[in-house]
């Protein structure tokens, strides 16, 4: 299935997209794609209806395709061709960073440019979405805990992140840095999320095409390693990292202005667009 939440920001409604591409009202059956609904008793729930009973509707904006996210959880250099490209090794375990929830915006929502910034990126990545608590699980058992895949872009500051001292974190969280969606895709139609396509272009120019099958750490290693540390939650979002191509890796860097407009896409989960504005 593809779920999605549509509508203003702040109050959207849960959806389906039917299999002629069309999105339909769930709110009848659901209060939104988050907690009980993307557990595994939820979407079968959800499976079970009939969609050509639900209503359609007229969508003129995509949210967030998960709503309750309560923690957003991002790898870096978690794939061997972009960890060469920034000159750095592939680390002995994952390097773990958090975004913070309030940078999750729609897919095509606008990205801004934070003040002060000079060196804002951008990054395809794919997203993992919880949706069973998990809490020392095996890697034979990660899987069991996960509700589905989306595409993600971890829009990054580069200047904030290395060159201002500390922790990633605050050249990850910026407002509008997390686009998430569009479709939340349940993981019974993803053969193997280490075997997909992704690309992302800005103006036209593709920069990044990749794939997941160059990840270090797989999904279900991740899912596994990080619940040794700390619990996951339906809604969590796990960011697994980027292919090569980041603006960081070009000779010279090329970074993001206001009027660029990114476009990118991971095979079977869907496309984004943003327009980027100064903050």
């Amino acid at each position: 299935m593809k779920l999605v939440r549509y509508g203003a920001a702040g109050h959207e409604k849960p959806g389906l997209v039917d299999a002629d591409g069309t999105i339909r009202d769930l709110s009848g059956h659901v209060k939104d794609i988050a907690g009980d609904a993307i557990s595994p008793e939820g979407l079968r729930k959800i499976a079970a209806i009939d969609a050509a009973s639900l209503p359609l509707v007229e969508v003129t904006r995509l949210g967030p395709c998960v709503a309750g996210t309560g923690k957003f959880i991002c790898i870096g250099l978690n794939y061997s061709d972009h960890a060469a490209e920034t000159g750095a090794k592939v680390p002995p375990e994952p390097i773990i960073f958090m975004k913070a929830t309030s940078a999750i915006v729609g897919p095509n929502d606008n990205v801004e440019i934070p003040r002060g910034s000079v060196k804002t990126d951008w990054e395809v990545e794919l997203g993992v979405v919880i949706g069973k608590h998990a809490k020392y699980v095996t890697e034979d058992e990660a899987l069991d805990h996960v509700a589905g895949y989306c595409l993600i872009n971890d829009v990054s500051e580069r200047a904030f992140q290395a060159e201002r001292q500390g922790q990633w974190t605050k050249g990850k969280s910026c407002d509008t840095f997390g686009p998430t969606g569009p479709w939340l895709v349940t993981k019974d139609e993803i053969n193997d999320p280490q075997d997909l396509k992704m690309w992302l272009e800005v103006n036209g120019h593709r920069y990044q095409n990749g794939s997941s099958a160059t990840m270090v750490y797989g999904v279900k290693y991740l899912v596994s390693y990080l619940s040794q540390f700390m619990s996951l939650h339906p809604g969590d979002i796990i960011s697994t990292g980027t292919p090569p191509g980041v603006g960081l890796g070009q000779k010279p860097n090329v970074f993001l202005k206001a009027g660029d407009v990114i476009t990118l896409g991971i095979e079977g989960l869907g496309e984004q667009r943003q327009e980027v504005v100064q903050g």
